[in-house]
């Protein structure tokens, strides 16, 4: 091993691609991700739900127990497995930040970066950040952004599929996504706050540390190689006509878009006043809250 690797954390968005970046970086020749995407170590610590985050980690065991059990024995499974057990022992002991840093490193060999890929961090106190910055000599903070409306409805779809109440999958996504647009009138920010997060981030971390970049901008050549640069590893090609936990497809209806414009309205000139120029993706939602 030679000197110690750079930590990125990539603190989110919920569903701006971060689960595409996992795939990618962890098939990059100069990075280390183990095989759990989001650790939320951080997020637990902060919140005290060690407790929750150990049941499912049990249960996780329990289950790659089972298909090896049943004759599974590729060695997906088998690392699955390893590192499953190896997280266990870390969040079921006190606090401790070294022993996080070591299950990154552990078997990186002389990969230079080492990754943690957990969008909740974003909702984490500029305190908190702060400790992270410092918990490795490298640290690198990456927050991706997605066309507000677009992702708020993603999130609501996945969420719905989750939910069983005996409406229909349509019907349950509404119900979703009229639930988190209340929220959000009621002043109850959540995943869709970028101005709380990006505010947050820039109070806590070095700015030679932190990226804030747009998903459409990332899923570009130009793009990811200013990721790649910020990383400091070698420029390789992204695969972006693959899409990763993409959710089951359902147009939104027309009376939750205009409703949801407006709701994230300061949230589109927040990041305007940000980036200048944005995607279409984003300007035909602009165009329509002000228009």
């Amino acid at each position: 091993m030679s000197g110690e690797p750079t930590v990125l954390y990539c603190v989110g968005a919920t569903k701006a691609g971060t689960s595409w970046l996992y795939r990618h970086l962890a098939q990059h020749p100069d990075c280390h991700l183990r095989s759990i995407k989001e650790l939320h170590y951080f997020d637990m610590i902060e919140t005290g739900s060690q407790k929750r985050f150990l049941r499912r980690i049990r249960e996780r065991i329990a289950a790659l127990k089972a298909a090896l059990a049943e004759g599974d024995t590729r060695p997906t499974v088998q690392r699955q497995l390893r590192d499953a057990l190896a997280w266990k022992d870390v969040i079921a002991a006190p606090e401790d930040v070294p022993a996080y840093m070591a299950y990154l490193a552990e078997g990186r060999g002389a990969k230079p970066v080492v990754a943690d890929i957990t969008p909740a961090y974003a909702l984490l106190p500029e305190a908190r950040l702060a400790r992270m910055q410092d918990a490795a000599a490298e640290t690198r903070f990456l927050y991706l952004l997605r066309d507000p409306v677009s992702r708020l409805w993603s999130q609501a779809r996945m969420l719905a599929t989750r939910r069983e109440d005996g409406q229909d999958f349509a019907a349950r996504a509404r119900t979703v996504l009229e639930r988190m647009l209340e929220a959000i009138g009621n002043g109850l920010p959540d995943r869709e706050d970028y101005i709380g997060a990006i505010t947050r981030l820039r109070a806590a971390v070095r700015p030679e540390r932190l990226m804030i970049l747009l998903q459409d901008h990332m899923m570009t050549a130009p793009g990811l190689s200013r990721l790649h640069a910020f990383l400091g590893i070698a420029d390789k090609a992204g695969d972006f006509d693959r899409r990763v936990h993409e959710g089951t497809p359902l147009a939104l209806p027309d009376d939750l878009r205009s409703r949801a414009q407006v709701a994230l309205r300061p949230q589109y000139d927040f990041v305007a006043r940000l980036f200048g120029d944005l995607p279409d993706s984003w300007r035909r939602n602009m165009t329509e809250v002000h228009g």
